[in-house]
């Protein structure tokens, strides 16, 4: 196939961008930033470069658009012709392009989201939390909506999976990127100086080209807490107050800000980052207390910033507005407490007595950083209190903007984050819970694990003293498969602390994982209930109790077509158990960003749930990319809280519930059909002997575990071979990079073929949310894909009977998917999504051809030859730049 012209090419990648009907002004930015990469690729230094990139991304192009095998084959030609070094250079000018598309379409998303803001009807999105209100108040009652409006929790725990590509460096230039961005945004409204604008972005775009896309090592724990503390800084820490704001305005309309607000805090965020040691072992008990020190440091820093500049802006004079007798009180124990401090705010601020307590309790919040024992805070409920001192002065003098604006933020800031920031939650393995007991009851030396083990619980106790406590006490079981794995926990907590000792409070929470124990579930919840220490837990907290659900590992055991509905089935069974013990149950969603781990939309999962599964409480962990996709961002940030928290308020509307409830019974005799089905299908790929080494050969799985995303190790032994030896994080990666995708959807097809009634299966569609969820899921998963790249990756396993089964059920599986949704391609029922997908697609196939080029000269070097670290590299860089084009790993 012959080399298209210049005027061909541009004819090419115009009708290319034209079919998928971008907006122009993401077209535009688009653009611009793509010639700006293609300026710095011409001004590298390197000849030939930009031509080179252009020749194989004109040849993607158009083999994506043509789809004949004769322009598939040129363009993978042109990725083989490439020398290793040049080849090097196109993978990262090619990650270089997905970043400043990511960005383009991120920025179009908060471009779209600015404009709604302005619109009088901006509370009316269906998907909002004042319209959830509306909805639910029309069911159950203005009352009764509000209380569950102000019980409502929505808790987000970040985890350090290594499943972020991208170096933190890359992640800063693209956050300077953006800013600029929207600087350029501004000098086109303006009429200000748009080249000065597209200079300062040209020369972004340089650091960002010569800034090293791989990390040299990997991260250490503390690296990864530092890491989620700058989504805070920067996100969090104004988001979440902003999110109550605007849902306190949509409610009380024209009142609001003037009386006090009905939206309590419903946030609570949770983090795993230098607490979750469950295979990992660079997380100690130093590392423990060094995460929370370090979230205590940045939470304390910015509510003595904010007390600060609040107390600056607070100049209401003593003559209009007077303090209250409470007020004054709490003016002379401050200032006896600081008295040089107080008699020189005092000279600064004569007549502003509201003024003089937030500058003073500014510097206890600084002498609480500082462990100033003489002035410091005990506890943020101290503090709280004092600051209501302050708002109820201002209401009695008839402040109430002052009292119910900035100060009231604050406030809520207080309450979601306390002095500690992130909720710490320990995680351990059950197994070696077990091993340390055995070693403590047998008497004798203890080994330097079981001190290590014993250690955590006295940094937990240390944590609560510190830092209150709701800083630490959420201790998780991995692999809970009896009561006995539960009550391990207290045990060990007495042999940390002795006899005498006082034992931390802990809140124990078992981890269900597998299909097996999903199934266990409520009967060893019914049995650990009775153990004394958790009976007694459970007293103190009102009954509460949380229970954990993987769904990586579920997914991994059985497919995900069954672990999917075993997790329905689980949560409704443990559901009806809660409430007829009394239990006032929050279920914790292990959830990953890929979709073979219980990725995808978190507001349509949350509305598919089992009824009395969610009853106003949901719990998930945020890991990886998915924390910087959905909190890097302000706008995206509030845009995402509030869509999920209107779900968590809708999901236990009485119609919502019903429906789920209506729909599981009606189709359960197609749930069984495809449960069967589908677990023999995997069964079939997953249990066929050799079926382990063949994965890790069809797909750069070992590879993927030299990459330096993480402090944790990939697997579990020195090699795999077996599907337990993976952990599901590679599991999900090594599939994703291969263009196949198969830990999302295998088994379905041969699930759905199994039911084989078409119309029922459309109707189930329309009727039934756990199953509409799964098949968008896979739609997306499956668009994500591409059969022509994953044939090349199934080649290299020299096993066809296996690539055969995985290839039929692939065009199986997309052939039901497309007929069930309607249409006559994957997400023509979504067109955006579908856009986005489409238009990436010829660009990763560029960086999939390399890695197989890559891939291809590693798996076929002689055995014993030393690696080589060319190919190598090369590998490592095109595992990013899929990762940066597809949006996501593991």
């Amino acid at each position: 196939m012959r080399e298209l012209t210049q005027t061909e090419a541009i004819d090419l990648v115009g009708r290319f961008e034209a079919e998928q009907e971008i907006p122009e002004r993401m077209r535009a930015d688009v653009r611009m930033l793509g010639s700006l990469l293609g300026r710095v690729l011409r001004e590298s230094g390197s000849p030939g470069l930009y031509d080179d990139v252009e020749r194989l991304r004109i040849a993607t192009i158009q083999a994506y658009t043509d789809e004949t095998p004769e322009a598939f084959a040129r363009a993978a030609a042109i990725a083989d012709s490439l020398s290793v070094a040049r080849a090097d250079e196109v993978a990262r000018a090619f990650t270089a392009y997905f970043h400043l598309v990511n960005l383009a379409e991120e920025h179009q998303r908060v471009r779209i989201l600015r404009e709604r803001d302005g619109r009088p009807d901006r509370e009316q999105a269906t998907d909002s939390v004042a319209a959830a209100f509306v909805r639910l108040a029309a069911e159950v009652g203005d009352d009764t909506a509000l209380e569950r409006l102000q019980a409502m929790r929505f808790h987000p725990v970040f985890t350090a999976h290594p499943t972020e590509a991208r170096r933190r460096a890359v992640s800063s230039s693209i956050r300077r990127l953006a800013t600029l961005l929207e600087e350029h945004d501004a000098s086109l409204r303006n009429g200000a100086d748009e080249r000065r604008a597209e200079r300062r972005m040209l020369e972004e775009v340089d650091t960002l080209w010569r800034t090293a896309p791989l990390r040299p090592e990997k991260p250490s724990p503390t690296d990864e807490v530092r890491a989620v503390m700058a989504v805070f800084d920067e996100t969090l820490y104004t988001a979440v107050p902003h999110v109550y704001r605007r849902v306190d305005d949509a409610l009380q309309g024209p009142a609001a800000g003037g009386r006090a607000p009905v939206v309590r805090p419903f946030v609570r965020i949770g983090s795993w980052v230098g607490g979750d040691r469950d295979g990992n072992p660079f997380v100690t008990a130093s590392v423990t207390r060094k995460a929370a020190k370090i979230a205590s440091e940045h939470v304390l820093l910015g509510l003595e910033r904010t007390t600060s500049r609040i107390g600056r802006t607070l100049t209401l004079d003593a003559a209009t507005t007077p303090p209250s007798s409470a007020l004054v009180v709490l003016w002379q124990r401050l200032s006896a407490a600081d008295e040089d401090a107080a008699d020189e705010i005092a000279k600064r601020s004569p007549n502003e007595p509201h003024r003089r307590i937030l500058l003073l309790l500014a510097r206890k919040l600084a002498a609480t950083r500082e462990r100033n024992a003489d002035l410091a805070y005990r506890d943020p409920e101290l503090f709280i209190s004092d600051l209501r001192v302050v708002q109820d002065s201002l209401v009695q003098a008839g402040a109430a903007r002052q009292a119910y604006g900035h100060l009231q933020q604050l406030l809520w800031q207080v309450e979601t984050y306390g002095f500690h920031l992130t909720e710490l939650e320990v995680r351990q393995h059950s197994a070696v819970h077990a091993k340390v007991l055995a070693e403590l009851d047998a008497g004798g030396a203890r080994s330097e694990q079981t001190e290590e083990v014993l250690d955590v619980f006295r940094s937990v106790g240390f944590l609560q003293e510190r830092y209150g406590p709701r800083a630490a006490g959420r201790y998780i079981v991995s692999f809970t498969q009896s009561a006995d794995d539960l009550a391990a926990v207290h045990r060990l907590a007495r042999y940390a602390v002795g006899p005498e000792g006082e034992v931390p409070v802990l809140d124990v929470i078992p981890l269900f994982e597998t299909f097996a124990d999903l199934q266990a579930a409520p009967r060893i919840l019914a049995e650990i209930v009775e153990h004394p220490e958790f009976a007694a837990r459970l007293d103190e907290t009102g009954r509460r109790l949380e229970v954990m659900l993987g769904y990586s590992d579920s997914s991994k055991d059985v497919g995900p077509v069954a672990a999917n509905l075993a997790l329905y089935e689980a949560q409704a069974a443990i559901a009806a158990w809660a409430r007829e013990s009394g239990i006032e149950l929050t279920l914790f969603h292990g959830r990953g960003g890929a979709l073979g781990r219980g990725g995808g939309p978190a507001n349509s999962a949350i509305l598919a749930q089992p009824p009395h599964s969610v009853d106003g409480r949901f719990k998930l962990t945020e890991q990886g990319e998915v924390i910087f996709a959905r909190y890097g961002d302000p706008a995206i940030a509030m845009r995402h809280i509030d869509q999920v928290a209107a779900a968590i308020l809708l999901a236990s509307s009485p119609s919502n519930e019903e429906r789920n409830r209506a729909a599981a019974e009606r189709y359960a005799a197609v749930a069984a059909t495809m449960d069967q089905a589908s677990r023999d299908r995997f069964f079939s790929l997953v249990k066929a002997p050799g079926f382990a080494p063949w994965f890790a050969r069809v797909t750069p799985m070992e590879e993927i575990g030299l990459l330096a995303l993480g402090s944790r190790p990939a697997r579990r032994g020195l090699s795999v071979e077996s599907l337990e030896d993976l952990r599901a994080i590679p599991w999900v990666f090594a599939w994703t990079q291969a263009r196949i995708n198969l830990a999302g959807w295998f088994g379905l097809g041969t699930a759905l073929e199994a039911v084989g009634d078409e119309p029922l299966l459309q109707r189930a569609y329309d009727d039934w949310p756990l199953f509409r969820t799964l098949i968008d899921n896979v739609a997306m998963s499956l668009a994500k894909a591409d059969d022509r790249i994953a044939r090349l990756y199934l080649e290299l396993g020299d096993r066809d009977d296996l690539a055969a089964l995985v290839r039929d059920e692939m065009a199986l599986t997309r052939s039901w998917v497309i007929t069930i949704t309607g249409g006559t391609e994957l997400l023509a029922n979504k067109p955006v999504l579908q856009r986005a997908v489409k238009m990436r697609s010829p660009y990763v196939d560029a960086l999939s051809l390399l890695q197989l080029r890559a891939l291809r000269a590693l798996r076929d070097a002689p055995e014993g030859a030393p690696i080589d670290p060319e190919q190598q590299r090369l590998l490592l860089l095109s595992v990013s730049g899929v990762a940066a084009g597809l949006q996501n790993t593991g």
